[in-house]
């Protein structure tokens, strides 16, 4: 009888551990990062949770926090280094504590932010050079004189629109299979560690991770928003964001209507 009810006991702890972990109370997990290679830790990883688009930082001993669900899918990456996605498991949040290795590339480039025009410094010259005709001012995060606009420019109502009665264009694909990933949008912009890391990222895999989609179909979905390729090579990840943002907001509207 004692040693039943010492089983019984256990059993009991560890379901109540078990309906704590599934409810939805938001968990807090932690860990080390280090380099894989070099053992040594690793700040300022970026560190993501992907489902409940909430951002973190290592710090200078390589140390994070980061609030999570059992399930939710963290992504880290940091320049350098391949990019990781861990989904969390209950043992994670049972033990709160684990470490992390990142490896590093075997060609690590540094981030090139591509300049819009490539000007000689001659007015005369660069003043036709910039195609001011077929740039249209949109509010985008850090363009102060902002120069492009899908939902301004002339023939950009037109392909939203034209998208939303054709099952086979691109954007209706995309808004249409993506419409949980693109709610979560307003989140990511309202988080200030998520709209930091984005502005100073060039590379889109953040914004395709958070999307749910690849790198390469992002140009293709701002062309058919009817942005330029200045835009689109100069722009760093927030104005990309942004940019989509406004072009679902004109998608939604319009279905709507």
């Amino acid at each position: 009888m004692k040693y039943f009810a010492v089983f019984f006991f256990l059993l009991f702890s560890a379901v109540s551990f078990a309906q704590d972990v599934d409810s939805s109370t938001p968990q807090r997990v932690s860990g080390y990062i280090i380099n894989d290679d070099s053992k040594q830790p690793l700040p300022n990883v970026n560190i993501i949770n992907t489902n409940k688009v909430r951002g973190a930082k290592s710090d200078s001993k390589g140390y994070f926090e980061i609030d999570v669900q059992p399930n939710d899918t963290i992504h880290f990456s940091l320049l350098g280094f391949q990019s990781l996605r861990i989904r969390v498991t209950n043992d994670w949040i049972k033990n709160k504590v684990t470490r992390i290795q990142l490896t590093e590339k075997a060609i690590a480039l540094e981030e090139v932010i591509i300049a819009p025009f490539s000007l000689t410094g001659y007015l005369e010259i660069d003043s036709k050079l910039i195609p001011t005709k077929e740039n249209y001012r949109y509010s985008i995060s850090g363009l102060t004189q902002g120069y492009e606009a899908g939902e301004y420019s002339p023939n950009a109502f037109g392909k939203v629109l034209g998208s939303i009665f054709n099952p086979a264009d691109m954007l209706y694909n995309f808004f249409g299979k993506n419409s949980r990933e693109l709610k979560k949008l307003k989140d990511m912009k309202k988080d200030d560690t998520i709209r930091n890391l984005l502005e100073t990222k060039y590379d889109r895999e953040t914004i395709a991770v958070l999307l749910g989609i690849s790198k390469d179909e992002i140009p293709e979905i701002m062309h058919r928003c009817n942005y330029s390729d200045a835009f689109i090579q100069s722009a760093n990840d927030l104005q990309i964001l942004d940019a989509i943002s406004g072009c679902y907001e004109q998608y939604k509207v319009l279905k709507r209507n």
